[in-house]
């Protein structure tokens, strides 16, 4: 028995987080401290299994139902990538190929197509206050499903990123910086520069920024929040990164500087997004179907961005922390490579490749343990009997 696995299985079953079984991930800040510390021991686990060759197939059928209503590389080949691990196959909805175009209704469409699903990864996270209220409806939809003998089970919805929250990339980046800094504790003082940064876009979503304040705040981390006047999130997810910080040994800072943001930082994260406000009216006029209002706003957030071209991960910048290690959800806007100036330097950005990289390797590992905490009642017992059959991945 490999003792090193046994050891975090052990870990695993004292974190007693049965109460994920059968529940929803939407937003991380639902959910309790060690419900998020077991799914990041159970992403360990299963990747530790992986690369003993040991097969994590606990499915021996059923399908994990994707919804993707904004584009997706990363976080669509991890929901993949982490459903077939598992033993699940992927099945895109595609809306425009569905009855969804001929008027069909959220509650109709959520149970057509649930009859065989253990999942659905949905990311909807184009527009204020419709994301995580759309993958809500969804969740009541099959839950009554369920509770009317429709469905023979109760599929559980992944968040793959909403207008609020991205949970399966920020706890992909809360997961590579435990390993970075020797588990959590190790992440307990130090402090990260949570930072927009100059895009020529302009239509970024807030989830990302949003999402990391609402998570490392719960880690003992110094966050440190700035942007430019007029780039602020939402009211909500910053009072919830204020709690958090409370009695949990972190802080909860917020500036207008990216300079003192980076200073003796030991983890910088400098991402663009829209203003809030912004990102309101679009949601309005997009539902008005004003294409000339939209074409307006967009000129006008265009310009506001261009005013703040100095916002970039500079190797200047990068000088004044603690050797920080850069992180980004990517694909980050390169200068002089993606783009003609944008949010990080290429140079601070070839340092940091494959870092980067190993960040976003931790995703599909987050995904499978939420599903695999979902589907189980006992993940522990789950794993073990995964470690003890032994069966290879590879023969």
């Amino acid at each position: 028995m490999d003792k090193k696995l046994s050891t975090a299985i052990s870990e695993l079953a004292e974190l007693e987080a049965s109460a994920m079984y059968q529940s929803d991930f939407l937003l991380s800040w639902e959910k309790s401290d060690r419900e998020i510390q077991s799914v990041f021991k159970i992403a360990q686990i299963l990747r530790a299994l992986r690369e003993r060759n040991i097969s994590a197939r606990l499915f021996d059928s059923g399908l994990a139902i994707s919804l993707f209503r904004d584009n997706s590389t990363r976080t669509r080949f991890s929901y993949a990538s982490a459903a077939n691990m598992l033993g699940l196959e992927v099945q895109d909805l595609d809306e425009g190929k569905s009855q969804i175009a001929h008027g069909e209704t959220v509650r109709e469409t959520a149970n057509m197509i649930s009859f065989m699903a253990d999942v659905i990864g949905i990311r909807d996270d184009m527009y204020i206050g419709r994301g995580n209220a759309y993958m809500r409806e969804v969740a009541k939809a099959v839950e009554e499903g369920y509770k009317e003998g429709i469905l023979e089970q109760r599929p559980t919805l992944v968040n793959l990123q909403c207008d609020m929250d991205h949970p399966t990339q920020t706890m992909a980046d809360a997961l590579h910086l435990i390993e970075r800094f020797g588990g959590i504790e190790g992440l307990r003082g130090k402090k990260i520069a949570i930072t927009w940064a100059f895009s020529p876009s302009y239509g970024k979503p807030l989830s990302v920024p949003q999402g990391l304040i609402g998570l490392f705040t719960r880690l003992g981390m110094e966050v440190h929040l700035a942007h430019p006047e007029g780039y602020e999130l939402m009211a909500e997810v910053e009072g919830i990164a204020v709690e958090n910080a409370s009695g949990r040994g972190g802080s909860f800072t917020k500036g207008s500087s990216m300079a003192a943001a980076f200073e003796g930082a030991h983890v910088v994260y400098p991402k663009s997004w829209a203003p809030y406000a912004a990102m309101e009216r679009r949601t309005e006029l997009y539902a008005e179907n004003d294409l000339a209002g939209i074409r307006a706003l967009e000129k006008k957030l265009l310009e506001q961005n261009s005013k703040h071209r100095d916002w970039e991960c500079s190797t200047a910048l990068m000088a004044k922390t603690q050797k920080a290690l850069y992180m980004h959800c990517l694909p980050a806007d390169i200068s002089g490579v993606s783009c003609a100036q944008g949010e990080v330097a290429a140079q601070v950005f070839d340092e940091h490749r494959g870092s980067l990289y190993k960040e976003a390797s931790y995703k599909p590992y987050i995904i499978a343990a939420m599903i695999l905490s979902s589907r189980f009642p006992r993940p522990a017992e789950a794993v073990e009997k995964l470690l003890s059959a032994g069966r290879p991945r590879i023969r």
